[in-house]
């Protein structure tokens, strides 16, 4: 008998489906016509063991316990789910063949993998485990799968990965929050202080982002607009770039602060003649945006109608557990398997079939063009989020689930059409030694931007693929310019001083708080780290980033004030009582990195361990030498929680 074993229940049923029938359904369990059996996990179905199965002392919360680390790990059954697992214990037995069938990504092979182990699965049943990627629950697409079963021990750094961040997460966690829980007691803090490897950090963005905010002291700068004209009497405006001899009057971002100095420019340029000094016209192409990953759909979400992390995430799980109108939601990839290419005409004619209006006003699609997306380099486990062949009934969705699938099909469709070609010009001009400059744009042909012409924005669409960024896509200097040639002799009609304002820096928002997630190496302090990461490299994975977030809402660290994601005085005060490696991003980037290359065996289980060990000593020495003074006075605004289990193991939405 085969045995295959789903991450969830949906999944499970979606394997069965389109095995041989008539089926029978069992508890936990279906039994096909032939005999194979598909049963599931309800998301992780075991826990890492509390403290006090390790030694009943640990109950006790105490200083002198710390840092607790088991010697041989435990793994505990999660007691709402522990009938399942009784289940999969009988059908293990029965099975000659077992098939790892988790959700495509590190955690949704651990999930399986640690059930197959706590089993007690050796010897050659072991060796023989296959993997079933699956990423589209259709029929058509799980058959494809099967077809394609690969043998589970290439997998085994996929694993060994999230096995190896499921223990530094518990050892982290758990010793830090009991630490500072115990040292907030002492100066009257009476709640929990939840600290946690990717939770902690990203709250000190937001502490510290706040703490910008509110030092910030604006200061008044100047620009110096000159006003042209033709002989043809044509106008357009050109603006002033500050010499070198000008630096001493300007900031380090290059705006210069002494009005004198911008009044004197304007003064020297009224009524002067000027001259093109360089005109440089270029034909342009910009490609289409890459198909979403969870974050940068997310991201876009936020931006476009406003969703929250979690909200786009929980849509797009409907959508595809439920709906089977997209792939695989948690996906950190923007890319495609090449094979998949094959599968464009049909997605194509059910994405137009479904939701027709996408391409109102546009020429067709062309499903023979192949855009960068087509990268096998760069697709492993999972591949980027894309509409299935299934059509959609958007009457029947929600209004989230019908806004999200189409924005993910426009992305999808955008790969079937040109570049957008456009001819932009730049243009230096000469007024009495001084260089103003200007660009403008013309579009020759939209392109796959003509899919994105009724958006208020397009780059909404774009700005989340490195791809579709332009250097020169800055509009306020874009204008309509009359036919220039270089040499031609112009009027400076007058100068104009521009005074504006320096800004603070915005409150985070859920889009730019997912962002800083995704490119966490810009927030990172040493320059030493900043080398190794890759601005890839992310704060937490795609399917933890959203409840990170709604974590610290829910712990009463962070609160929303319309758009903008503040720290609370709590959440404040617990940054301020950290240790810095503790509240910044460095140390749990250069983790994410070491754990993707345990994946990619590149790293050890120990060479990532050892040193965490030695950190872990040092933090907990720290934080038993000094009490969080910064709580002191401070109101418990966390929920209240048990002090058994005051970090939580992240894990998967249950189905």
């Amino acid at each position: 008998m085969i045995l295959y074993i789903a991450e969830k229940p949906s999944l499970g049923r979606a394997i069965a489906d389109v095995l041989p029938k008539p089926h029978k359904k069992g508890d936990g369990f279906i039994t096909a016509a032939n005999g194979d059996c598909v049963s599931w996990c309800i998301g992780h179905l075991l826990e890492q063991a509390e403290p006090d199965a390790y030694d009943d002392a640990f109950k006790s919360w105490k200083l002198e316990h710390l840092p607790i680390v088991p010697q041989t790990w435990k793994l505990m059954p999660k007691t709402k789910t522990r009938s399942q697992l009784t289940v999969l214990r009988k059908l293990v037995k029965q099975a000659s063949v077992i098939i790892n069938a988790g959700d495509p990504d590190r955690e949704g092979q651990l999930l399986v993998d640690e059930v197959i182990a706590y089993l007690g699965v050796k010897g050659d049943k072991l060796n023989q485990v296959q993997r079933l990627l699956i990423s589209d629950l259709n029929p058509q697409a799980v058959k494809r799968a099967l077809g394609q079963l690969r043998s589970n021990r290439e997998f085994i750094p996929l694993s060994t990965s999230a096995l190896a961040r499921s223990r530094a997460d518990w050892l982290y966690g758990m010793n830090m929050t009991r630490a500072y829980t115990i040292q907030g007691r002492k100066v009257g803090y009476q709640g929990v202080l939840s600290v946690g490897r990717v939770q902690t950090p990203l709250l000190g963005l937001v502490v510290r982002r706040d703490d910008e905010i509110a030092d910030f002291k604006p200061k008044s700068f100047y620009e110096v607009l000159a006003h042209l004209v033709t002989e043809q009497q044509q106008t357009f405006t050109a603006k002033w770039q500050p010499s070198e001899a000008c630096q001493p009057y300007m900031d380090e971002d290059g705006r210069v602060l002494a009005k004198g100095l911008a009044e004197n420019v304007v003064a020297r340029i009224n009524g002067k003649p000027a001259q093109v000094t360089k005109l440089e016209a270029k034909d342009k192409r910009q490609n289409p945006p890459l198909p979403y990953s969870l974050s940068a759909l997310q991201i876009d979400a936020a931006k476009r109608f406003g969703l929250s992390a979690k909200e786009v995430l929980d849509t797009c799980q409907s959508l595809y557990e439920r709906h089977k109108l997209i792939t695989y939601p948690r996906s950190d990839s923007r890319y495609l398997p090449k094979e998949q290419h094959a599968l464009a005409p049909k997605v194509l004619d059910a994405v137009l079939k479904g939701a027709a209006a996408l391409v109102d006003g546009c020429e067709a699609p062309n499903a023979k063009l192949k855009s960068k997306a087509w990268d096998d380099s760069k697709v492993d486990a999972h591949h980027a989020i894309i509409p299935t062949e299934k059509v959609a009934n958007l009457s029947s969705l929600s209004s989230n689930e019908a806004k999200l699938y189409q924005h993910v099909a426009r992305q999808y469709l955008a790969q079937f059409y040109p570049a957008h070609m456009y001819a932009e010009t730049a243009v230096e001009v000469t007024i009495a030694g001084g260089l103003f400059t200007t660009k403008a744009r013309q579009d020759k042909s939209l392109g796959w931007k003509q899919l994105y012409k009724r958006a208020t924005t397009v780059n909404q669409a774009s700005s989340n693929s490195s791809s579709t960024s332009s250097d020169d896509d800055n509009d306020d200097t874009v204008q309509s310019l009359p036919p220039l040639v270089k040499g031609q002799i112009l009027q400076c009609e007058r100068g104009e001083l521009l005074e504006k304002m320096t800004q603070a820096p915005k409150h985070f928002t859920d889009a730019t708080l997912l962002s800083a997630m995704t490119g966490i190496s810009r927030y990172v302090t040493n320059s030493d780290i900043k080398k190794i990461l890759k601005e890839t490299d992310g704060l937490g994975t795609e399917a933890t980033r959203a409840g990170i977030i709604e974590l610290l809402f829910k712990r009463g660290y962070l609160v929303r004030q319309g758009k903008s994601i503040l720290a609370t005085p709590v959440g404040v005060g617990l940054i301020r009582s950290l240790p810095e490696s503790a509240t910044t991003p460095d140390m749990t980037a250069l983790w994410e990195n070491s754990l993707d290359a345990i994946s990619q065996k590149r790293l050890k289980y120990d060479a990532f361990m050892q040193p965490l060990l030695s950190q872990l000593d040092n933090l907990i020495t720290q934080a038993s030498s000094q009490l969080p003074s910064a709580l002191q006075g401070v109101a418990r605004s966390a929920p209240k929680r048990s002090f058994k289990k005051p970090y939580k193991k992240k894990t998967k939405a249950k189905s």
